[in-house]
């Protein structure tokens, strides 16, 4: 008998579809899934088991009476716990936040989930506000890799992450300020999509401004254009949102890659070390895509790394989330997070508005470098998964989580759709992840090219042994 759980959303509801099987046999594998891993990865905030069971015998008497509620109705999924979810606390990894709510509202992309019919299995975890590029959390703990328990998940979106990878549930909500699904999806072995700025409403408004994303994890780049078809639509509460998608973003997957112009980044211009085992991973993707028929050419975007920039917009909003607490509150946070708070406070206007300048001005760049190159492909990570519970790994000498993400945050600044695609592992067995850029408002170039991968062989590994039933 076939594991539901090792299902994709697409094959889910076309088995929904046949009568092949129901959304309640599908969340119940979920929910196994969930409850098994947990004690182990610590992928999860909180199930809310009763309530995805609910949901599933409702979606399966709407699939009988072949009235479905729309395209993911049925599907497990699972809301990083950043994101407001309906009748569930939204804690953020926080101990300063309270859980009697009232939790009265869903935000913006859970809400379109409900209105399809998914089902929630629960909150998954994130670094306290989402702060850093691993998951762990004074409220929560530390949330490890599905590939090597001992190794981190990456984050900020890391148990959504592992979530997907280990079967519980084949859709995530993840949000990206400066690389926050695409590096747990590098670590974890999955797909995730940093969608251009404003494709997918975001209420309420993060303190982190416009570097931050809602995006769609998932087991591939097929699933992921599902599930932008269902969040990418416009929502009253966001005035910088987008307007309506030109057409639905699983309709471009198949066009394939022939004829696309590929620029090849290996290592920015020399500015990135990258581990033997990532570079021989990403090479032969991108051999891969060559070999498919696009154009590829080893270039570099040209431009010097924004870090301090970041840093400055960065620690600002780390400021601004947590202005309001008083002493002992401030106690509660994580010590990275209060580091970085006490910095942001420090900068004035005139700092703020000079990061801004670095900002447009990275964005000016690349909007040339696209008028070359239809995409621009990297290592979405120069490393694989290190020690859980660290922010950086350990005798690298670096002391912020953006010492290792230089392929990411770039592309917060400049608001472009980016995906990590999992292209192999190295020689520890460990997720290696390849990056795809495109101009802003060409999500859909970067999903074709991902689903060209996939549809190859090139992309997607052998999932987790814990995934597997494997101890």
């Amino acid at each position: 008998m076939q594991d539901l759980s090792q299902l994709t959303a697409v094959r889910l509801v076309e088995g929904y579809r046949k009568g092949e099987f129901s959304p309640v046999e599908a969340t119940r594998a979920a929910l196994e899934r969930a409850e098994r891993v947990q004690p182990e990865v610590n992928a999860f905030v909180r199930l809310t088991g009763a309530e995805a069971l609910a949901q599933a015998r409702a979606s399966a008497e709407r699939w009988r009476r072949g009235e479905p509620s729309g395209a993911v109705d049925g599907v497990p999924v699972t809301v990083k716990d950043i994101l407001l979810t309906r009748g569930t606390p939204t804690l953020k990894g926080s101990r300063t936040i309270p859980e009697d709510g009232p939790w009265d509202e869903d935000a913006p992309s859970v809400a379109r989930l409900r209105e399809q019919g998914a089902v929630f299995l629960g909150k998954t975890t994130t670094p306290e506000f989402g702060w850093k590029g691993v998951t762990d959390s004074p409220l929560s703990g530390v949330t490890r890799n599905p590939y090597d328990p001992s190794r981190t998940a990456g984050g900020s979106s890391g148990g959504a992450a592992a979530a997907v990878a280990l079967g519980a549930g084949p859709l995530a909500l993840g949000t990206d300020g400066g690389g926050s699904v695409r590096i747990p999806a590098a670590f974890c072995g999955i797909f995730a999509l940093k969608p251009t700025y404003g494709r997918v409403p975001l209420y309420p408004a993060s303190a982190f401004g416009t570097l931050a994303h809602v995006g769609p994890m998932t087991r591939d780049a097929a699933d992921a254009a599902l599930l932008l078809d269902v969040i990418g639509v416009p929502d009253s509460r966001d005035w910088s949102a987008l307007g309506p998608a030109a057409g639905p973003f699983t309709a471009a997957l198949p066009g394939g890659v022939r004829g696309l112009r590929i620029a090849y980044s290996p290592s920015l211009g020399g500015q990135v070390a990258v581990q033997s085992g990532v570079a021989a991973a990403v090479r032969r993707a991108v051999e891969r895509l060559a070999g498919l028929g696009a154009y590829v050419t080893e270039t570099d975007p040209d431009f010097a790394d924004p870090v301090d920039a970041f840093h400055t917009l960065w620690f600002s909003g780390a400021a601004r989330v947590t202005q309001h607490l008083g002493p002992h509150q401030r106690e509660l946070l994580d010590p990275g997070l209060r580091e970085i708070r006490a910095l942001g406070a420090r900068m004035s206007a005139l700092d703020y508005l000079a990061a801004v300048d670095v900002r447009m001005e990275l964005g000016r760049r690349m909007g040339r470098f696209h008028d070359s190159y239809d995409l621009l492909v990297t290592p979405a990570l120069p490393i694989t998964a290190f020690e859980a519970g660290r922010e950086v790994p350990k005798g690298s000498g670096q002391r912020r989580w953006t010492g290792w993400t230089p392929y990411t945050y770039p592309f917060n600044m400049t608001q472009q759709p980016a995906a990590s695609v999992p292209v192999g592992t190295d020689g520890d067995g460990l997720p290696v992840g390849l990056q795809i850029v495109a101009a802003r408002h060409r999500d859909d170039l970067v999903l074709r090219a991902a689903h060209a991968l996939y549809e190859a062989g090139a992309a997607g590994i052998h999932p987790p042994r814990l995934a597997r039933g494997e101890r």
